[in-house]
């Protein structure tokens, strides 16, 4: 049996928007399938170009995302499920430091991304459209601080 645990994004209306906005800072290949392509939702209706299912696929990861729509659950935000990235090293920090920052443009940093008293560099944003993000890179050495490189 195989299986894999993927993140799948629920958005009021922005979903397009925001994957678009993932795509910038990760790259990929992107697709969109609206409610009307499936005819989903009623001809004429202004849930048609909603999206009814997104992928995101990268070399690192796969994100899913989808409108809400009348007659579905709303979507709500919290604090209790967030998308977190993890890596290791030098590199790493220096991608995900990249990542990070553009995350935060237009959404606020609860947690700035730096070395942690475990040992780890570590930062948590929510994006201009609600989503938890975190970062934590381990086996990073002192001098290479985010704010000290060039």
């Amino acid at each position: 049996m195989s299986y894999a645990l993927h993140a799948y994004v629920s958005f009021p209306g922005t979903a397009r928007e925001a994957l678009e906005f993932y795509r910038s800072i990760f790259g990929g290949e992107l697709t969109f399938t609206t409610f009307g392509d499936y005819r989903a939702v009623p001809e004429g209706s202004d849930a048609a170009d909603r999206i009814m299912h997104a992928s995101l696929i990268t070399q690192r990861f796969s994100l899913f995302a989808s409108d809400e729509v009348e007659g579905m659950a709303p979507v709500r935000y919290g604090d209790s499920v967030s998308l977190a990235f993890m890596g290791r090293g030098v590199d790493a920090l220096e991608e995900l430091t990249v990542a990070f920052e553009k995350l935060a443009e237009g959404g606020t940093v609860t947690t700035e991304l730096e070395k942690q008293m475990w040992g780890d560099h570590y930062g948590a944003v929510v994006d201009r459209f609600g989503v938890s993000w975190m970062v934590d890179v381990s086996e990073v050495g002192d001098e290479t601080e985010p704010s000290a490189r060039s």
